[in-house]
């Protein structure tokens, strides 16, 4: 018998509370991963044609991919987690918390792209090549770089970067809703399941068909 008690707090309600608490989430998120991320230290150098030009110091140049993935792996975290708490809340179960969580993902993972890019330009501002104090006297100049939350700047890279948590939180929703053995996954309103058959219980209408007997000569 499902013994789910009446929610106290509608759907309406709840489908928003789980979209806000996740763009919070994910704002958090953007704030802990520019806080923990690593720059990208280079070089803005003179060349002996009087050109100017910016370069990377030894493999600095891999923190742009190092600094995507992590922002990535850090959402990704906060939607498997998200999933298995948004379950939890069991007089809400099914499809349209499904869509919650995953309308909450995507705008988690933009509210931390959003907040992680500005806090990491506030804090290392950007080069301008044109500025920078070289002369032939002082052909080089050092900078650092604030690393990218994108793994490039197309449309499509950034669209994946904002609907991967969202496709990780459905996932893992849909796994242990398919653990479930209910049909209704013990959510609210409860649908009682008809007991299984016996011997005892059969009524005429579940009995095999008869045949009729063959007329006697």
């Amino acid at each position: 018998m499902n013994e789910v008690a009446t929610p106290r707090i509608s759907r309406r309600r709840a489908v928003l509370i789980v979209v806000a608490g996740l763009a919070v989430a994910g704002a958090l998120i953007g704030a802990m991963w520019a806080w923990i991320v690593p720059p990208i230290n280079g070089v803005v150098a003179l060349t002996r044609s009087g050109e100017r030009v910016r370069a990377y110091l030894g493999n600095e140049a891999d923190h742009f991919f190092i600094g995507a993935f992590l922002i990535v792996g850090m959402l990704s975290a906060l939607a498997v987690v998200a999933a298995v708490l948004v379950w939890q809340w069991r007089a809400h179960r099914g499809p349209v918390m499904v869509a919650a969580l995953s309308i909450g993902a995507a705008v988690a993972a933009a509210a931390a792209a959003g907040a992680g890019a500005v806090l990491v330009h506030w804090r290392y501002g950007t080069i301008d090549v044109a500025a920078a104090p070289i002369s032939p006297e002082h052909r080089v100049h050092y900078v650092t770089e604030a690393p990218a939350v994108f793994f490039g700047h197309s449309p499509l890279q950034m669209a994946m970067t904002i609907l991967f948590p969202a496709a990780a939180a459905a996932v893992v929703y849909a796994l242990i809703a398919a653990s479930t053995s209910r049909d209704d996954l013990g959510a609210w309103p409860p649908v009682e399941e008809p007991p299984p058959a016996t011997d005892r219980t059969r009524t005429a209408a579940d009995a095999p068909p008869v045949s009729p007997s063959s007329p006697s000569r």
